[in-house]
């Protein structure tokens, strides 16, 4: 009865947003525009189906009828929200200086999960940069002075940016997208986020917009090491027309790059939801029970129930999904030929206990 879904997608309007996500097709509302929630079932923002059978339902509605069927071995009986979020940001202007607390620190203070997150540049303006962690040594009472100084910038770590790049934001890391960016983000179903810093913005009613410092202090990771440059990937071919490669792989959801030219073979094996965010080209996802078109700004949600299903065309695209254990990722990249310890290095792998 299920088939892959697309969804209306929600529109937030903050004051660093732009009109850059027409470039991908979005039909957006007057006025700025910051991010385009493309699934999500959240109290802030709720995914409604728009083709199909079950055009105008609720992600949630569906979940409650059809649970194990959408999110397979890794559904909770019971539950009414997806793991996952999956957004479009236009940084037409600079992002807050932020952090995201763990599940733990979350759910105790602020009753939901926490929120462990990815980033894949999709456009950046020439000399375009984000903010990805803290200055090498930077202790908590150092970063704290600075704060109470209103002197944060020259202890953040800086790395320019280009289309192709992602960044992996594991919860406690400080971090901020910078102006002329869009991308695209994978992150655990929560809206969660503690501003540390805000460039003495106002907001429409001409107010600074709050600062949470000392929730963000007590949850920044101070011994996390940082980077310069964006992260590698694990790269290999499959069904003869596609080019793979791992971005992340952690406990919440992993996430690949596929670039296809011509027609690939896929399969939730019943027991995993899919997820496929296509930014370059167009194409199709084919099941048994009929062909979906695809092109540049879909983001579609293929059930685990689905099974095989084919994807076609010339398309570049994100798919994720949240892995059932870190066994199935060592047991599958390694069929590829990639060794142990290639695997230990993809970016999150280390979450896992």
């Amino acid at each position: 009865m299920l088939y892959p879904l697309k969804f209306i997608p929600v529109y937030k309007q903050y004051i660093w947003g732009g009109r850059n996500l027409l470039d991908l097709g979005k039909k957006l509302p007057e006025g700025i525009v910051a991010e385009s929630w493309e699934l999500c079932c959240h109290p802030d923002g709720m995914s409604i189906v728009s083709n199909g059978r079950y055009a105008g339902r609720t992600i949630k509605s569906l979940l409650e009828e059809y649970g194990y069927d959408i999110i397979g071995n890794t559904y909770e009986k019971g539950c009414k929200d997806f793991p996952l979020m999956v957004k479009f940001i236009d940084a037409n202007d600079k992002l807050s200086v932020q952090v995201h607390p763990d599940d733990a620190y979350a759910l105790a203070n602020e009753g939901e999960s926490g929120k462990n997150e990815m980033w894949y540049v999709i456009d950046a303006k020439p000399g375009a940069s984000l903010i990805y962690g803290l200055c090498p040594g930077v202790s908590k009472e150092v970063f704290r002075e600075a704060i109470s100084r209103n002197d944060v910038d020259k202890y953040l770590n800086t790395v320019e940016v280009k289309p192709g790049d992602f960044f992996y934001i594991h919860a406690g890391l400080v971090h901020a997208i910078g102006e002329g960016i869009i991308l695209a983000e994978i992150q655990q179903n929560s809206n969660l986020t503690y501003r540390i810093y805000d460039y003495n913005r106002v907001d429409s009613s001409g107010k600074p917009r709050p600062l949470h410092i000392e929730k963000a202090l007590d949850v920044i990771d101070f011994s996390v090491k940082t980077k310069k440059r964006a992260n590698k990937t694990l790269t290999y071919g499959i069904n003869g027309g596609a080019a793979v490669s791992v971005l992340t792989a952690n406990p919440y959801f992993c996430a690949e790059i596929y670039d296809v030219s011509g027609m690939i073979t896929q399969d939730t094996g019943g027991k995993q939801f899919h997820i496929y965010v296509f930014i370059n080209g167009s194409g199709s996802i084919n099941t048994g029970t009929g062909s979906l078109t695809v092109e540049k700004g879909d983001t579609v949600l293929v059930p685990a129930c689905i099974g095989g299903y084919t994807l076609e065309g010339n398309l570049k695209a994100i798919k994720t999904y949240k892995p059932y254990s870190k066994d199935e990722i060592y047991e599958y990249l390694s069929q590829k030929g990639f060794s142990k310890e290639e695997i230990d290095s993809i970016e999150g792998m280390y979450q896992f206990n």
